[in-house]
């Protein structure tokens, strides 16, 4: 059996509003939102009865979903948003843009932070780390020519 697409890339947040606010502005839509509860999720995910608000966040292309996800029941057990680019798991979603300046403009606004700088990688790309909402590990690239 072949592999048929990637769905989503999760991530869990305290502030859900707050982060489907910044993916708005960077310009990720909202598809939907839910309430996830009960026995059964638990099983799928080994947590027990949980009880989870997601926002299924859409790529504008289509192709692509960003699942954020704040948890009410159980409660958090780590907090990896703080963690260096070298850390191991999950590290950053990184996400094309048309203008790369403009971009980082406008998520300032919204308490996006650059990493480090913005660079060029030969005559391909410009790329930047930032954090985002709640510390997450943002990278954003711009295509040249």
């Amino acid at each position: 059996m072949a592999l048929k697409r990637m769905d989503n890339v999760g991530i869990v947040v305290e502030d859900l509003g707050g982060a489907i606010d910044f993916f708005r502005e960077l310009g990720l839509e909202l598809e939907g939102r839910a309430t996830i509860e009960g026995e059964w999720a638990g099983r799928v995910t080994g947590l027990g009865d949980q009880h989870v608000e997601i926002a299924m966040m859409r790529t504008p292309d289509g192709h692509n979903r960003l699942e954020l996800s704040r948890f009410l029941r159980p409660d958090v057990m780590a907090d990896h948003r703080n963690a260096p680019v070298n850390a191991l798991g999950y590290l950053r979603a990184m996400f094309t843009v048309d203008d790369i300046d403009d971009t980082l403009e406008r998520l300032r606004s919204r308490g996006a932070q650059l990493v480090g700088e913005v660079v060029r990688y030969e005559d391909a790309y410009r790329l930047c780390y930032i954090r985002g909402p709640e510390g997450l590990l943002i990278g954003l690239a711009q295509e040249l020519g």
